[in-house]
């Protein structure tokens, strides 16, 4: 039988230290940590992420601030409230929550973004600075998919690892940070030939391709860890919703360890997310070292 991963569980031990080190920095004469937060339109699914994100704010003493702007706000109006949070000593992490408006270019927004305050990591600086091992912030999913596989793997030298996903949020940057703990990795996506044969070969399956139980028991080799970053909304025969990863769970007893969705990856995103808030306050101080 496969070890289910908590990822809430262990969030939640995220979650402690950060408000520890919070705790802390305020204690030493320092000020609470600033995430300033950039709705721009009422997507549900983001609304609700939001919410999730501005009340673990609360519970850690992180300073929340959230700007809620309408659909049709203009771009230039976006860039001139990052700007303002980019000047303001008070504001140590900047999220602008995606997705965008149509009107609205992301990737000129993200730009945006003074690098020290890129709490998600998406800032070309931030990205370079994973590729080339320099530091920087690291992006709040993979970071968290290394937290989950630190629970259960030691030593990542030599081991074969197959990413499934060639995204700029996971996929890339997940890579990255294994090839750091010299395990040996392969980037692939649903395109590639005899994926399923590729995928047998791995001791570490991440499956971030957004496809609904696209990794299947056959794919996975006995003792290997499978990160399932998928989240994918179904819908029942009886009309129900429900969330399923890119892995069909259920097929993979005979795996070392997996990741459940909903209850995996996902707590962990949001838990990195305010230790890189309190890593840039951090950062911020001239008294850093």
């Amino acid at each position: 039988m496969a070890q289910i991963i908590d990822g809430k569980a262990l969030a939640a031990q995220v979650l402690e230290r950060t408000a520890k080190d919070v705790a802390d920095m305020i204690a030493g004469g320092g000020v609470a940590p600033g995430l300033a937060v950039i709705l721009v339109g009422n997507d549900p699914a983001s609304e609700v992420y939001v919410g999730r994100k501005i009340a673990q704010c609360r519970k850690a003493g992180i300073l929340s601030l959230e700007h809620r702007l309408p659909a049709d706000t203009p771009q230039a109006d976006v860039l001139a409230l990052i700007d303002q949070f980019n000047a303001d000593p008070a504001v140590h992490g900047i999220l602008v929550q995606l997705p965008l408006p149509k009107h609205i270019n992301a990737a000129l927004v993200l730009d945006r973004i003074d690098p020290a305050k890129d709490v998600d990591g998406f800032h070309p600086v931030n990205v370079g600075r994973l590729s080339t091992g320099t530091g920087g912030l690291v992006p709040c999913t993979p970071l968290g998919v290394m937290l989950l596989l630190d629970s259960v793997i030691d030593d990542y030298r030599g081991l074969n690892v197959v990413v499934i996903g060639k995204s700029n949020i996971v996929g890339k940057p997940v890579s990255m940070l294994l090839l750091e703990r010299e395990a040996t990795v392969t980037v692939t996506h649903i395109e590639t030939r005899d994926l399923p044969d590729v995928a047998r070969k791995a001791d570490i399956i991440v499956a971030a391709a957004g496809a609904p139980h696209l990794v299947r028991g056959y794919w996975v080799k006995p003792g290997a860890v499978v990160i399932d970053v998928g989240i994918n909304r179904v819908t029942d025969h009886d009309g129900k919703t429900r969330l399923i990863g890119d892995c069909a769970t259920h097929e993979l007893d005979h795996a070392k360890a997996v990741t459940p969705v909903p209850g995996g990856v996902g707590p962990m995103t949001i838990a990195c997310l305010l230790s890189n808030t309190v890593l840039a306050a951090k950062r911020s101080s001239p008294d850093f070292q």
